[in-house]
């Protein structure tokens, strides 16, 4: 297809102008989401660290990091906290780990938020460090938080080795068997070691839960192929 004849450009200039005034817009509307963190409006501030969470990009971190200090100031605004704490997580901003351990340290009536700092600090994690982070949120006997750790791991599928399997089973076993942390251990039981893995599948996948049942015989599935 011919140009349009009032622009006499070669056609390679102007897809490299296109380029930059795409580069430009998609710059200016990070900015604008990342000054959003400050808006007055705890909506617009959930509303940026959303955004965020699912266009992650680490330098937004910093801006992430403040603001979520800045947040948990007011317990009021807990589900914003939710957001930014995700958000930092899927940014993989490193440097949160600290506060972040800080938070899961904190107690909350709002167990979101330590389900949120569970998943976020897996995610911050590096790629052998993914046992030790989990055996650290199971450390705290937190619901919560070994409930956002699990996510992140059938999420992320890290390796781990048979004597970590060994503490998450230890750790699920005196549970209820309607309690819903079986299910993301179901899940992300597919990849793990260990003589003890079956037989927890196996009673998952005959327990009173559909979702955990579900979960367990897909895993079961998975195994033997």
């Amino acid at each position: 297809m011919p140009l349009p004849e009032h622009d006499t450009r070669p056609r390679q200039q102007v897809g490299r102008s296109n380029l930059r005034r795409a580069g430009k817009t998609l710059s200016l509307t990070r900015e604008t989401v990342v000054a959003q963190l400050g808006d007055k409006a705890s909506a617009k501030r959930r509303s940026a660290a959303r955004r965020l969470g699912r266009s992650p990009d680490v330098t937004a971190g910093p801006a992430l990091l403040d603001a979520l200090r800045r947040e948990t100031g007011d317990p009021r605004t807990w589900e914003t906290q939710y957001e930014m704490v995700m958000a930092l997580g899927a940014c993989a901003y490193g440097p949160a780990v600290g506060f972040l351990s800080e938070l899961a340290r904190r107690p909350t009536e709002h167990t979101a938020l330590h389900v949120a700092v569970g998943d976020a600090l897996l995610r911050l994690r590096g790629p052998g460090e993914g046992a030790a982070a989990l055996e650290w949120c199971l450390g705290h006997r937190n619901p919560a938080l070994a409930d956002g750790a699990l996510r992140a791991v059938a999420a992320l599928a890290p390796p781990l080795d048979a004597t970590t399997v060994d503490r998450v089973l230890d750790f699920l076993d005196p549970l209820d068997r309607f309690d819903g942390l079986r299910y993301w251990a179901a899940v992300a039981a597919r990849d793990w070691p260990g003589d003890r893995v079956r037989a927890f599948l196996d009673s998952c996948a005959a327990g009173p839960r559909a979702d955990v049942a579900d979960a367990a015989a897909a895993a079961l599935e998975r195994r033997r192929r």
